[in-house]
Order: structure tokens, then C-alpha cells, then sequence
């Protein structure tokens, strides 16, 4: 979770200036309908920073907490503790390599599907198993009961972790993971990861940070991925800042990626296999200069606030002049960053109007005069799911949160994680 003690107060007094951006997109002004009325049950709450949720078709529902463990709430109420850090108490079975720091520690979590034939899970967690550290995606498989886990077998073991602190806000270690799981419609696993305030990594061939991945259940590349000569053969996208959403078109199937920006630009993305997000932080480059331990991630005065665009301008998070085939976003949350991060597209009857849209989850960050904004969005897209077509900020039954994760359960309704410590079902209607 980002530190936001590391935001000065003065920081918010700071106007913000009207401005351009070159590569600016049209403003959505959330203006759009919004025509479903939500009831609101709390699920869970008294949770330790809830990451993320996986279901089952009866409704069982597999979470994790970053800094404790996977755990699963079973249809009956039940709560069973699967698999603990390496310090938790009270799990079933405990995994002393795994630890959280920073934004770091269990992450994102999906089901096998086919679970109830191999009774398979997915979950992202950082490890110190190696030297350096690396984020792993590790394939685990519960018993019939639901009372543990056994069979770890990690499927990923080279995502890069940030192992020391660097002059940069949120500088310290454990930034920037990315961190979700999922499974398409057809059966393949993806997973995102972040760029670790390492300005190598978005442009590497070879580093899996700043990727998408998508494999196969045993983490070898997807047949059909076609990344640059030269790139890691999971690769589907590269050159991300730190993707925390995925999610897949309902009727095209197509990859679409919910982002954080550096200060400005939060992006949505429809992802082209191959493509390049347009991610580099380099110093030295790009008509800059010397950068902070050379990323210029945060640049050109990392800390204090300042018009969004020329910060834009300056370290782009889509760089189409030194990357002109970059894949381009389809929304800029008018280049605010206020912490986007988890995607669910909305699906069946029950939500009327909203059938077919995607809710987009915003943690919020109140920096140099940005509205925190945390929110959820209800992007509308358009029939190809190229563009966007309105945005509508959602309702809320409930008082907002750091919306970590989103995800549609099998009854139809939106579950959301926040970071407070509560998993929230809005089911529309009442």
C-alpha cells in the first residue's frame, strides 16, 4: 500500500493549473446514467489489507490478506485459514519464505477451471526463497474439505522485487508488483507485475516485471503470445508502469488492463499481443536528464505538486514519441492518478443498463491538489470494446474505500476489497 504519510500536507494546498497534453484524451465527464440502484452486505470485515477474491460456481470464495494469508469463506459461513506467512498464526499450513513488505506479500488469486476435477488455485505472493527476492505465482491444490493446501509447486519464481529503498516518494522496498491473477475465457493464466522503481525493467526483454503473462496451469508460455524477437516467450505485453486490473471483454474475449499513473494518468488499456505499453522512466533519455538512483518515474520534482499535463509531458506514462506503435490507452482518468486498480466487466440482466460494462476500482491518492477520488467507475465501452464511450462513477451504498479489488461473483453481484479491511457485495436492485 503506498505510504501516504510520505505526502506532505502542504501538498494538497497546491492549485492545480489548467494545462495540455499532446497526447491528452478526451475528458469523460462520469456524466453517464447511472441507472441501477444497489443493495450493500459486508461479507467480511475486520480483515488485514484484503488483496483479493477467487469463486467458486456455489459461492465459495478464496481471499487473501497481504501481510497474512490465503484463507476461504465457505458458502455454509465458515472461515478457514489455508495458507499463512511466514509469521501468521492460525493458518492450516504456514510457508516461511513468504513474507510482505511496503506493497508487497500475497497478492492476486484465481481458480482453476478445472477446479473440481484438480482442485487447483493460483496465488501470487513475494518470497525470499532466492536471493534476490522474486514475486511468485504458485499452483496449489486443496483438499476436499477446504481445510488446507498442499502440492506447491511454483509455476513463476523470477518476477523481480524492489530489495532496498530508493530516493523516490513510496521509495521504500516491495514497489510495484503488479500482482493479479486471472483465467480467460479459453483457459489461459495471466498475470501482471509492476516495474519495482526500476527503470530497467519496463523495456527489458528478459526482466518480468513491468510484463502481462499469459501461460499455461504449469507457467510456460502461451503458444500463441507474440512478443518481440529477443523478449521472454511469456511475455503478451510489455512496458507497464504497474498493472494491478485485468479483465476480458465478455463478448471479444480481449485483454483490457486497469493501471496506475506516476502522478498522472491513470490508463485503461486494450492490450495487443506483442504490444508495448509505453513505459520508460530512464534518465538520460527522452530529452531528460539525471533522474533520482536513475528512475524518473516521479520526475521533474518527484514530491511536489505541479500541473498534471506538463508532469505528463515530461515523463509520459504512454510514450508515443519514443515509442510511436506504443498501444494506446482508452482512458486517462483525465489525467489524474488516483490509485486505479483492480477491473470487472458487469454482467447479466440484473444489471440493466450496466450489462456489459466494466467497473473499474480507484483507491485514491490526494497528492498536489488531486481529488482523492476513491471511488468505483462504470465505464461504458463500445461494441468493438475499443473505445469508451461514457463513464459513470458508481453510487455507493456504503462509504468509500482504497477499492483494491473487484470481482463479479457467481451470483451476479460485485464484490469489492478494500484496503480498510472489508469485502463489500453490491448486488443491484432493492
Amino acid at each position: 500500500m503506498p505510504n501516504r504519510n510520505r505526502i506532505r500536507a502542504t501538498d494538497w494546498l497546491i492549485p492545480v493549473m489548467a494545462g495540455s497534453l499532446a497526447f491528452a484524451l478526451p475528458a469523460h465527464a462520469q456524466s453517464g446514467p447511472n441507472t441501477t440502484s444497489l443493495q450493500h452486505t459486508v461479507v467480511l470485515s475486520d480483515l488485514e489489507s484484503p488483496w483479493d477474491m477467487a469463486f467458486l460456481d456455489d459461492g465459495t470464495m478464496f481471499f487473501t490478506e497481504k501481510c497474512k494469508g490465503l484463507s476461504v469463506l465457505m458458502p455454509s459461513g465458515d472461515l478457514n485459514a489455508l495458507l499463512g506467512m511466514s509469521e501468521s498464526e492460525g493458518y492450516a499450513s504456514t510457508a516461511d519464505d513468504l513474507f510482505c513488505e511496503g506493497q508487497a506479500g500475497m497478492m492476486g488469486v484465481a481458480v482453476d477451471p478445472d477446479f473440481a476435477e484438480n482442485r487447483r488455485i493460483y496465488v501470487y505472493s513475494t518470497s525470499n526463497m532466492s536471493d534476490p527476492h522474486t514475486n511468485r505465482l504458485m499452483r496449489l491444490v486443496v483438499n476436499d474439505d477446504f481445510s488446507d493446501v498442499s502440492d506447491r509447486t511454483d509455476i513463476v519464481d523470477d518476477v523481480p522485487y524492489k530489495m532496498e529503498a530508493s530516493d523516490h516518494p513510496f521509495g521504500g522496498p516491495g514497489a510495484h508488483n503488479g500482482g493479479r491473477v486471472r483465467f480467460d475465457a479459453d483457459g489461459a493464466l495471466w498475470l501482471t507485475t509492476g516495474d519495482n522503481h526500476n527503470e530497467e525493467v519496463p523495456q527489458s526483454p528478459t526482466m518480468m516485471g513491468s510484463k502481462v503473462l499469459r501461460m499455461d496451469t504449469d507457467g510456460n508460455a502461451h503458444a500463441e503470445n507474440t512478443p518481440p524477437e529477443g523478449f521472454d516467450p511469456r511475455t503478451y505485453t510489455y512496458g507497464h508502469r504497474n498493472v494491478q486490473g485485468i479483465a476480458f471483454h465478455p463478448e471479444t474475449g480481449t485483454p483490457i488492463t486497469a493501471e496506475h499513473g506516476p502522478w498522472h494518468s491513470d490508463e485503461i488499456t486494450v492490450l495487443q499481443n506483442g504490444g508495448n505499453a509505453g513505459w520508460d522512466p530512464r534518465d538520460n533519455m527522452a530529452g531528460r536528464g539525471d533522474c533520482p538512483d536513475g528512475y524518473c518515474g516521479y520526475m521533474p520534482n518527484q514530491a511536489e505538486g505541479m500541473n498534471r499535463f506538463e508532469r505528463a509531458s515530461f515523463m509520459p506514462m504512454t510514450d508515443f514519441e519514443t515509442y510511436p506503435d506504443a498501444m494506446p490507452p482508452i482512458w486517462d482518468n483525465n489525467g489524474w492518478s488516483q490509485g486505479t486498480s483492480s477491473a470487472a466487466f458487469l454482467e447479466g440482466e440484473q444489471w440493466g443498463d450496466w450489462d456489459g460494462t466494466m467497473a473499474v476500482g480507484i483507491m485514491g491518492i490526494g497528492f498536489g491538489g488531486t481529488p482523492i477520488g476513491q471511488r468505483i467507475d462504470v465505464i461504458e465501452l463500445s461494441d468493438d470494446g475499443m473505445e469508451v464511450v461514457d463513464v459513470t462513477e458508481m453510487t455507493l451504498p456504503m462509504e468509500a474505500g482504497r477499492f483494491r479489488s473487484l470481482v463479479l461473483g457467481p451470483d451476479g453481484s460485485l464484490y469489492a476489497a478494500v484496503d480498510e479491511g472489508t469485502i463489500h457485495k453490491l448486488t443491484p436492485g432493492g
